[in-house]
């Protein structure tokens, strides 16, 4: 196989092209003059302009998701291969060395902490779940580049180890502007309970004058309770779920919205991790409700851009209290806006993971 100079693939068996994270990490490639290919769920129109997608075989199952883990590796043409799924890194890491590809493990999560969040992940599925995640985690550590979502995330003893942090894109973010008329605030992100789900159908019981968006795909062991919940809760109407979109339509709900919600639980994968929806809330200006999680604390002291909540009351009781007095919201916006602008330095983050990249192509490279 010829593989294509400056060329990079990105490979995936779980993740659906809408991924943020992915659109985030093939804009600044493309910015930066690389052609990017991805093999990925989802369809055409949900991928990053400017790349050419591939739709992954096979759909959800288990079955198919193994396909993907052994096909997927022998499909890539780029130069540089980025695997974005665990269950993929290690097969990638043998293909790669013998092909005379370079690897980039882009680690998003904790693996190993993440199975501790998932009720799934018991008995005999919930060993070999574990035993997929330390091998990915040792593979991951052997890639010609490693990029971690943030500090605490590992393997930390990678040979070529970059933090890059799912700091907002603002090419993909729609400014909130002008608040509506109408109360809304709306949480984008993966919708599930440990994500807040049951908390943020609590306080739309709550909080009769809001109207609530949340986009995002439902996971599958939290439908029951959500299509019970929309079938006799008096809030249903004020809660529109939209489904999983692509970044940008997911964005276009910010404007006019009051406030972004980040309502996690504190379970072994969150409690030492920043959401991504923390620092896109800021450059869209949209103040954020958080709930008590270390981080989320630190930085939301450092930005004034939001308020903590520990409860579905609590959280009901400061967006009731910013409709009697709008100028606490108003401040708390600006604040969130001017911190994202001054503090969050996105561009350079990504130009340096874009350089990375680059570095590993024939492009830096011309004996190769």
């Amino acid at each position: 196989m010829k593989l294509l100079k400056g060329h990079t693939t990105l490979l995936t068996s779980a993740d659906n092209v809408a991924d943020a994270r992915l659109h985030r990490l093939t804009n600044s490639l493309i910015k930066s003059g690389l052609t990017v290919d991805i093999w990925a769920l989802g369809n055409s129109l949900d991928a990053p302009s400017g790349s050419t997608f591939h739709r992954a075989p096979g759909g959800k199952g288990m079955l198919a998701r193994v396909i993907r883990d052994l096909s997927l590796p022998f499909k890539a043409t780029g130069e540089v291969v980025i695997v974005v799924a665990p269950d993929l890194i290690p097969l990638t890491y043998l293909v790669t060395r013998i092909r005379r590809q370079k690897l980039v493990a882009d680690v998003h999560e904790d693996y190993l902490q993440l199975l501790r969040d998932r009720t799934w992940a018991k008995g005999l599925v919930g060993f070999l779940a574990r035993l997929i995640a330390r091998s990915a985690t040792y593979f991951a550590a052997k890639a010609d580049l490693t990029t971690v979502a943030d500090v605490q995330v590992p393997p930390f003893g990678a040979k070529n180890r970059m933090v890059i942090r799912n700091l907002p894109d603002s090419s993909m973010i729609t400014p909130s502007g002008e608040i509506e008329a109408q109360p809304r605030a709306i949480y984008i992100g993966d919708v599930r309970k440990t994500r807040g789900l049951q908390m943020m159908l609590e306080v739309a019981e709550l909080s009769p004058k809001w109207n609530f968006d949340i986009i995002g795909n439902v996971s599958s062991a939290d439908q029951d309770f959500l299509t019970n919940w929309q079938a006799t809760s008096p809030a249903s109407s004020r809660v529109e779920f939209h489904g999983r979109l692509a970044p940008k339509d997911s964005w276009k709900f910010a404007k006019g919205a009051w406030v972004g919600l980040t309502l996690l639980e504190s379970t072994p994968a969150f409690v030492e991790a920043v959401p991504s929806k923390l620092y896109e809330y800021a450059a869209a200006g949209l103040a954020t409700i958080s709930t008590p999680l270390p981080r989320c604390i630190e930085l939301l002291k450092q930005s004034g851009g939001g308020t903590i909540a520990a409860s579905a009351q609590e959280v009901s009781d400061v967006l009731n209290g910013w409709i009697l007095a709008p100028e606490n919201l108003l401040a708390r916006r600006q604040n969130a806006l001017n911190w994202s602008q001054s503090v969050l330095n996105s561009e350079a983050q990504y130009v340096q993971f874009a350089s990375a990249i680059r570095s590993l192509t024939s492009l830096a490279n011309p004996s190769r």
